[in-house]
């Protein structure tokens, strides 16, 4: 062994403990322990559907089904959507640590009943507003498709933490990059992409013949990457080589309501991609930042 990975060598100690930031991009808000690190009540808007995010891909799987939703005229549907800088942490904050103990966007509360419901995990909001509008987006109980979009919803899951938090974290944002840990989670980024390619070479959408919650769940996600815009890694993945899932992420992204739902809680990227916060259908025309930039002093 060289020098130099002598001194890279790790020994885990008996029991570990928390001395340091580990390091790279997330660092500043990484921790052990759970909980709110100070007080901030959330904001709440007119509608009954109050959703905090940001667009990442998780908050995009649930901007893009209400969009959805109101496009095919569910008015109940309508929601405000404020902003959540998780970078600067704002997920720590009291209001709302009480609607998601586990600190993550995306987060909702559906103000619309007698009391106020809260539901976090990007899976338990599809399914849970897919249910409330009678059943928009997912097959009825029983159905073989049901099973099936239920099984790919799952899937992405499963699969995503793999690939973010692993080959993404590690490709793109650990403050070394290590051989061994890009080479397995690159590894297993293709396979998944594999098992995608394979499932929608028998059918137009994952569920069979019809778009569900499961494609919106799997495209912020597998629909970026397959278009080389996620951790920059698409030639070192070669995702183009994965014709089936490029074909389905097309289709998808010419979907009207995915592309208002993809800007909305959008921080970077073009100013006409970026919705900060949506408080009414409006706000797609005269609030995105190039407007706002267009009519600063």
């Amino acid at each position: 062994m060289a020098d130099d990975e002598q001194a890279r060598a790790y020994t885990p100690p008996p029991v570990w403990t928390w001395q340091k930031e580990s390091g790279g991009r997330f660092a500043r808000i990484n921790r052990p322990i759970a909980g709110a690190t100070h007080e901030r009540a959330l904001p709440v808007g007119r509608h009954p559907l109050q959703l905090y995010s940001l667009a990442t891909p998780n908050g995009v799987k649930v901007t893009v089904l209400l969009e959805e939703l109101l496009a095919l005229g569910h008015a109940g549907a309508e929601y405000d959507a404020w902003l959540v800088r998780i970078n600067e942490g704002e997920q720590f904050g009291s209001g709302f640590v009480a609607i998601n103990p586990n600190s993550k966007i995306p987060a909702l509360v559906d103000r619309s009943g007698a009391e106020p419901v809260r539901i976090f995990e990007s899976g338990a909001i599809l399914l849970y507003l897919a249910e409330k509008f009678g059943g928009a987006f997912v097959p009825p109980a029983g159905e073989r498709a049901r099973a099936e979009c239920l099984s790919w919803l799952f899937w992405q899951m499963g699969a995503a933490p793999f690939l973010g938090g692993g080959f993404g974290h590690f490709y793109a944002y650990a403050p070394e990059k290590i051989e061994y840990a890009i080479d397995r989670y690159a590894m297993e980024t293709k396979r998944q992409l594999d098992v995608l390619d394979r499932r929608l070479a028998e059918v137009p959408y994952l569920a069979g013949d019809d778009y569900t919650i499961a494609d919106i769940a799997v495209w912020p996600w597998y629909g970026t990457l397959a278009k080389g815009q996620l951790y920059g890694a698409g030639e070192f993945l070669q995702v183009h080589e994965y014709t089936n899932v490029v074909r389905w992420t097309d289709e998808i992204a010419r979907r009207p309501a995915v592309r208002r739902g993809r800007k909305v809680n959008r921080t970077w990227g073009d100013p006409s991609s970026q919705l900060h916060e949506r408080h009414d259908a409006s706000d797609f025309e005269t609030k995105t930042q190039d407007k706002l930039q267009g009519s600063a002093p």
